[in-house]
């Protein structure tokens, strides 16, 4: 019985032995299918619009991806990645009025997923404007010059004279004729500056109402500039003219997604300068998780006459604003009038089908109705982002721009 029951034993412990390393090496094959399990699922992405537009991607995955893209006129950067990433969807500007959609592809494994980009054609050309042509072709820029942000060889941007910007000049960076005809400005963040004072880098137009008389010098009461109607007598005779009115189309196409909270989305689209300080400066915010943006201006007095004030007119300026529910959205025109007359700064917003959108300040204690103060408007893009990604950008194509003052 001893011997049974030994051998009993032995016979239990090779069949426990075995069972054991059965457990095991399921467990250890669970383990490796485990492993070889590929998460990939990438976001949604919404249409593009005509012109040239960026658009970001989220990748969800676990490993190794790349992606596949046989389309000429769709960038993707970067074109691999491990892990949770985002990849830019750059496309080029659509030459035709007729939508086109294209397939990418990003795999990681055995695994693949195609995402359909599709993008708007672009608009029958506005009526006058002809995208076979310059912007001075199209638009009278005859009192204009243009900053862009190129060293100009000291270390600040250069500026396109009212000669050069009138001689069918054309820049694909930053300036240019756009598909349906408008006048694009567009203005990344890194770049040359206007001078060592300025935070910022801007496309933008500057007025010259000296035109090509280059004995006239740009600053000061003269015959380049303008100023208030309530200003002394003599400033208004000594300016080429007194009060002034501003007004554009302009559909703003994009603006930065990268920097800090407080810069993300901002561009001035129109501004009135003085000496030192602006009356006016007209900002499109739009922040990346809304879908609409705001439109808003501040008025700077002069030293010693009050703190800056901002007026909101659609939305909020808020880095944390919510969507604005009568917001403007890229792409989308719309019209601007900036006006003043005597110490009154009217400021008019148009779109079609919508009330306009109207605000009035009094600048009777500004600063600007005394000797001394010279106006000029400025129109284009301002990039109000020096923190973002340095080829992050600001693009507006403006549709029309034209200005006119009380001439004594």
């Amino acid at each position: 019985m001893l011997k049974k029951s030994s051998a009993l034993q032995q016979i239990q412990k090779v069949c426990y032995f075995f069972v054991l390393i059965s457990i095991l090496g399921c467990s250890s094959e669970d383990s490796n299918e485990e492993q070889k399990t590929v998460e990939l699922s990438l976001s949604s992405v919404s249409e593009f619009s005509a012109s040239e537009e960026k658009k970001p991607l989220s990748v969800t995955a676990n490993s190794y991806w790349y992606t596949e893209n046989n389309n000429e006129w769709i960038t993707l950067t970067p074109t691999n990645g491990t892990n949770n990433g985002t990849i830019n969807i750059t496309v080029s500007s659509n030459p035709t009025e007729a939508a086109r959609i294209g397939t990418i592809s990003v795999l990681s494994g055995d695994v693949s997923r195609d995402l359909t980009i599709t993008q708007a054609g672009k608009a029958p050309g506005a009526a006058g404007l002809d995208p076979d042509k310059a912007p001075s072709e199209n638009f009278d820029l005859s009192t204009w010059n243009l900053s862009i942000p190129e060293d100009r060889g000291n270390g600040t941007s250069t500026n396109i004279t009212v000669a050069q910007l009138n001689n069918k000049y054309q820049n694909s960076k930053y300036f240019y004729t756009a598909d349906d005809g408008g006048m694009v400005f567009k203005c990344p963040v890194d770049g040359f500056k206007t001078s060592t004072n300025t935070s910022y880098t801007r496309v933008e137009f500057r007025e010259m109402l000296r035109g090509t008389n280059t004995s006239i010098k740009t600053q000061g009461v003269n015959k380049n500039n303008w100023v208030f109607g309530t200003a002394p007598a003599a400033d208004k005779n000594a300016a080429y003219g007194y009060d002034g009115e501003m007004n554009a189309t302009v559909a703003v196409n994009y603006v930065t997604t990268t920097g800090s909270s407080s810069q993300v989305g901002r561009v001035i689209i129109g501004q009135i300068h003085a000496n030192d300080d602006e009356p006016i400066r007209l900002y499109y915010r739009k922040l990346p998780e809304n879908t609409l943006g705001s439109i808003y201006f501040a008025h700077e007095p002069t030293d010693g006459n009050g703190s800056e004030q901002w007026h909101e007119m659609i939305g909020s300026r808020s880095s944390s604003a919510p969507n604005p529910a009568d917001g403007i959205a890229l792409n989308e025109k719309f019209s601007y009038r900036i006006k003043v007359v005597g110490d009154l700064l009217t400021v008019i917003i148009f779109r079609e089908g919508k009330a306009n959108v109207v605000k009035t300040v009094n600048m009777v204690n500004s600063g600007y109705n005394v000797g001394g103060q010279y106006m000029y408007f400025k129109a284009g893009v301002y990039n109000q982002n020096n923190s973002g990604e340095g080829d992050d950008y600001v693009q507006a194509t403006f549709y029309a721009l034209d200005k006119s003052h009380t001439v004594n």
